[in-house]
């Protein structure tokens, strides 16, 4: 046997990879980080008047650069409005964007702990999850909270 065909014996073969997998997840992971900063923008706005990016970079714990390169991209995006050195607003797409978003957050948690999940690990799991559900998944949790109300 010669080596090459001892080395395709013993190693598995690798699995078959959709094209589009990686180019989707990361497609997700934008879409996640963008409503995340959406709403964190609609909640300091809500709160104080107005969320400027140093309070974002604290909020979610990164860098003031790595915000004002996602401002950029939601402002190219026409998700929000802002100028150098001023307060950051969303426009109405940025705000739908948001408002739904925290339906979706509260409809995961409200499932969770209808569920008996720890209000702490609730929150952190909704967190994740409120990004990457489906409607009919999410139409599902709204009928059981509903049904066990």
């Amino acid at each position: 046997m010669s080596k090459e065909q001892s080395q395709s014996k013993t190693r598995p073969a690798s699995p078959v990879v959709p094209k589009n997998r990686f180019a989707r997840i990361r497609k997700d992971h934008a879409k996640e980080m963008a409503e995340d900063y959406l709403e964190l923008i609609d909640d300091l706005t809500s709160s104080s008047g107005e969320a400027r990016a140093v309070d974002i970079a604290d909020h979610l714990g990164v860098s003031h650069v790595t915000v004002t390169k996602t401002v950029a991209r939601l402002k190219r995006d026409g998700l929000v409005t802002s100028e150098p050195y001023r307060s950051i607003f969303l426009t109405a797409k940025g705000k739908r964007i948001a408002d739904s978003a925290r339906r979706r957050h509260k409809t995961v948690l409200r499932f969770l702990l209808a569920l008996g999940v720890p209000d702490d690990a609730a929150e952190i799991d909704a967190e994740g999850i409120e990004h990457h559900i489906s409607p009919r998944t999410l139409q599902a949790m709204q009928q059981f909270i509903d049904n066990n109300a």
